[in-house]
């Protein structure tokens, strides 16, 4: 069965690139895996060198794809595999109205975002052929719309195409065999409350139980048998960003959260960084 893997957390933490390190991880255990980025603009794009970055999958220098996806672009591709017909299209969809009305309606992009990723394992519109697709989703705010996205139209909507559609997209993102949930964050006092308000919240209404991970740890980066330069302005540092990491562990358990820790790494290209982190990764 095909797999979702959403990753997100607070803009800055470094989530893109985690989550660009996990579809490398996948596409080395054998997988068929594609990164996608939600949004109008790619990062990828410039942080990998890459020509394009577009709704069809661009190949990387790796053996893995990448895609970015917009809510209108996930719409029109879900109603032309329905309607057949690029004209049929164009005259119920391509005119003032229906894009004001499309623009305007509540969730609505992202229930086509949600469709087009879950298509796959509800046997339901246009389908990905990879096994695995990592989703760069939404920083945590947007990111709760997001999975809040079908449940409200299945409330809005009792019947029908769309209530019956939007409540098998929540099954689907409701489902641990299908979908898996990455929360990115830092040793710092905003990622950490926005990671545990997330974290709960997720629970609380989809039981569902996401990963923490806590990047850029400067515990995990140190060897024991590295020797810190006697310099008082660097051993300064070292120690508050290490009071800083137990404050933040000290935070996470207290919610019974065990996060997994990625260790700060310094010059490296993007794909030796992805590779990197990837290698720091158990799937």
């Amino acid at each position: 069965m095909q797999k979702i893997v959403f990753v997100t957390g607070k803009g800055g933490v470094g989530k893109s690139v985690y989550a660009a390190a996990l579809a490398h991880k996948y596409s080395l255990a054998g997988k068929r895996t594609l990164l996608v980025e939600l949004g109008d603009e790619s990062f990828f794009k410039t942080f990998f060198q890459l020509p394009q970055v577009q709704y069809a999958p661009t190949k990387t220098r790796s053996s893995w794809e990448v895609a970015l996806w917009a809510g209108t672009d996930a719409l029109k591709e879900y109603a032309l595999h329905l309607l057949k017909s690029e004209a049929v299209y164009r005259l119920f969809f391509e005119n003032k109205v229906s894009r004001a009305l499309i623009h305007i309606a509540p969730g609505l992009p992202e229930l086509a975002i949600l469709g087009k990723a879950t298509s796959g394992p509800r046997h339901h519109g246009p389908s990905s052929p990879h096994d695995v697709i990592v989703v760069d989703a939404f920083a945590t705010g947007h990111f709760l719309a997001l999975i809040r996205a079908p449940k409200g139209m299945a409330q809005a909507i009792s019947f029908g195409p769309m209530g019956e559609q939007s409540r098998s997209i929540m099954k689907t993102v409701m489902d641990p065999n299908i979908c898996d949930y990455h929360i990115v964050t830092l040793a710092e006092e905003l990622p950490i409350k926005e990671t545990i308000e997330l974290y709960d919240q997720l629970k609380s209404e989809f039981n569902i139980s996401a990963h923490v991970v806590l990047n850029k740890t400067l515990n995990t980066a140190l060897k024991s048998d590295e020797v810190v330069p006697k310099n008082n302005e660097f051993v300064k540092y070292v120690k508050n960003t290490l009071a800083r990491e137990e404050g933040a562990h000290d935070r996470l358990r207290e919610k019974n959260l065990s996060p997994f820790e990625i260790p700060h790494i310094y010059n490296k290209s993007s794909y030796e960084l992805v590779e990197d982190i990837a290698a720091e990764i158990k799937l």
